[in-house]
């Protein structure tokens, strides 16, 4: 089955002011009770009132993942006709690879397995990555709404975004900086030029800016021999 699904709801919930009535939102879309829902989870149905009505303090990401998981596989039991209207949205052109990691995967491995190096010196480089999402920057730049801006972050913003085709390096910056969700590192494939704002932008949102030489291809295989260890 298609991920798009499984993104698109935990992405929502995630960013969401309100992540108990986005939590509602979607189980009200599978037509399932605050019941169903909890005998699924193995907790009580308190709990799914709870988060909803905001009792309980917003969702982490492991129980963000175990609710999505939860409709998705109730809805497959019903035979599915929601995921099945979902799944006829056409992968956007934008979004060349996304994966999440089983487990965190350290920036220094990443930078290692991508050949990368930091150009925004003197950064922070001790975090954990969960997941990356490669781009085509300038498809992404000329057609990724605001809703669609979702999708590049799949189950955690604790992530790299990857980015290709950059001239000078300045309009990824600038979208990352605009929106209030943020990765965990930038990447840019094979820059022709990198511009000084892209530089001060990344340390200004503490965010480390990495660019590696790789050709895409190699790139991409690489980055999904990580997303399966452990599989």
């Amino acid at each position: 089955m298609n991920n798009s699904l499984r993104e698109k709801i935990a992405g929502e919930i995630v960013i969401s002011t309100d992540p108990g009535k986005t939590m509602r939102k979607w189980r009200e879309e599978f037509h399932l009770s605050q019941l169903e829902v909890a005998k699924e989870l193995t907790v009580s149905a308190s709990v799914i009132s709870d988060y909803e009505s905001g009792r309980r303090k917003s969702p982490g990401t492991t129980m963000v993942r175990r609710y999505v998981d939860a409709l998705i596989k109730m809805e497959l039991r019903n035979g599915g006709r929601f995921i099945k209207r979902f799944d006829t949205e056409v992968k956007p052109d934008y979004l060349l690879s996304i994966r999440e990691f089983t487990s965190g995967v350290s920036l220094e491995r990443m930078m290692g397995v991508l050949q990368a190096e930091c150009i925004s010196k003197d950064m922070e480089l001790d975090r954990d990555l969960h997941g990356y999402t490669v781009l085509d920057s300038i498809k992404a730049i000329t057609s990724l709404g605001a809703a669609d801006y979702l999708k590049v972050f799949g189950w955690s913003s604790q992530r790299a975004l990857i980015f290709t085709q950059v001239k000078y390096g300045r309009s990824p910056m600038i979208a990352v900086r605009a929106h209030p969700m943020k990765p965990a590192v930038v990447v840019y494939q094979k820059p022709e030029n990198i511009d000084e704002l892209a530089i001060y932008l990344s340390k200004l949102e503490n965010i480390p800016l990495l660019v590696s030489n790789m050709e895409i291809g190699d790139m991409i295989n690489a980055l999904e021999k990580i997303g399966d260890e452990g599989r």
